[in-house]
C-alpha cells in the first residue's frame, strides 16, 4: 500500500481537483478559493474547481471532504468555524483527527457593519441605541456559535446590551439582507463587506482585529473604541482528508504559498480585505489547536448552546 500511495503521489495532479467551500459563493472562503483554484490550475495544468456545500453552519460541507477518499483531489477549504462548531454542535469531524492542515491562507477581522438606515455611525451610537430597543437583531454569515456569533456576543456582553442573531448560510446572502436593509446590523468577514464600504452604502463600525486592518484603514477596533480584550481574527485554511500522502500534502502546501506570494495574487486577496499568510502545515496545525481551545473557551464564557 505505501509504495502504491507513493506511486499515486508522484504523479499527482492526474485529473481535477476540487475544493470544497462549506459556504455559498459570494462570501470570504469562497473569493479566497477561487483566487488558489485559478492560480493551481495554471500550475499543475490540471483544472482546480471550487464546488460550494454549504449547510449547518458548514459542517455538511466539512464532513463531505473528511469523508472523501484520501487521494489529493478532494481538498476543503473553510474558515474557523471548524474549529468552533464542534463546541458548539455534535459533528462528526474532529478537526484534530480527520482532517490535515495544509496551510492558512489568510486572515482578516469580523467587521460589525450597519446599514444607513440604522442611524449610527460609531460602538457609543449602536450601544445607547441598543439600551433602548433591546434585542436588535444582526445578520451574520455563519451560524450558532461561529467566530462571527461569538464576537458580537462577546461585545454585547461587554457593553451590557442584548443582540439577537439572525444566522445566514454564508457571507453572500447575508450581505444581499444588509444592503435591503432587511436586517439593519451584520457582522461577516470583510470581503464581502468593503467594496459596500467603499461605495457607502454601508457603514463598518468596528473591527476584531488587534490593529486596523491595512484595507479598512479607517475603521476602528474594538478595543480602540473601549471594548477591551475583543480581538479574534478570522482565519481562511485548507485541509486534506487524514491518510493523504505527505507528498501531496508538501507538495498542496508548497505551490499554494508561492500563490499566496505571487504580487497579482495577493494584490486580489488584498482588494478583497483579506490579508494571505502561508506557512507550514505544522504551524497552520499549532493555530487551528490553540483556536479550538480558545473557542472552547468562549462558548462557555458566552453560554453559547445549540437549542
Amino acid at each position: 500500500m505505501a509504495k502504491i500511495a507513493t506511486a499515486n503521489a508522484a504523479a499527482y495532479p492526474a485529473k481535477p481537483i476540487r475544493f470544497v467551500v462549506p459556504f455559498p459563493a459570494g462570501g470570504s472562503t469562497d473569493v479566497g478559493a477561487r483566487l488558489i483554484a485559478e492560480s493551481l490550475s495554471r500550475t499543475f495544468g490540471q483544472q482546480v474547481y471550487v464546488e460550494n456545500k454549504s449547510g449547518a453552519n458548514g459542517t455538511v460541507g466539512v464532513e463531505e471532504a473528511a469523508r472523501s477518499p484520501p487521494d489529493g483531489y478532494t481538498i476543503l477549504f473553510t474558515i474557523d468555524a471548524v474549529a468552533s462548531n464542534p463546541h458548539v454542535f455534535h459533528t462528526r469531524v474532529d478537526p484534530s483527527k480527520d482532517l490535515l492542515p495544509i496551510i492558512q491562507v489568510s486572515r482578516q477581522p469580523i467587521v460589525l457593519a450597519a446599514h444607513p438606515s440604522l442611524g449610527v455611525n460609531s460602538l457609543a451610537e449602536l450601544i445607547a441605541l441598543a439600551k433602548k430597543q433591546p434585542g436588535l437583531p444582526y445578520a451574520t454569515g455563519s451560524g450558532l456559535g461561529s467566530p462571527q456569533h461569538m464576537a458580537v456576543q462577546w461585545f454585547a456582553q461587554i457593553a451590557g446590551i442584548k443582540l439577537e442573531q439572525v444566522p445566514y448560510r454564508g457571507g453572500g446572502p447575508a450581505i444581499n439582507d444588509l444592503l435591503g436593509g432587511h436586517v439593519k446590523l451584520g457582522a461577516l468577514g470583510s470581503t464581502p463587506l468593503i467594496s459596500h464600504y467603499r461605495a457607502g452604502t454601508l457603514r463598518l463600525l468596528a473591527q476584531t482585529s488587534q490593529a486596523r486592518s491595512s484595507s479598512l484603514p479607517d475603521v476602528p477596533t474594538f478595543e480602540e473604541q473601549g471594548i477591551k480584550g475583543l480581538v479574534l481574527d478570522q482565519w481562511l485554511g485548507v485541509f486534506a482528508p487524514v491518510g493523504v500522502a505527505p507528498a501531496i500534502v508538501e507538495l498542496l502546501n508548497r505551490e499554494i504559498g508561492k500563490a499566496l506570494a505571487d504580487p497579482a495574487v495577493r494584490k486580489s486577496f488584498l482588494d478583497s480585505a483579506q490579508e494571505p499568510v502561508g506557512g507550514t502545515p505544522e504551524a497552520f496545525a499549532e493555530l487551528v489547536r490553540e483556536d479550538y481551545a480558545k473557542f472552547g473557551r468562549l462558548v462557555k464564557d458566552l453560554n453559547i448552546k445549540a437549542e
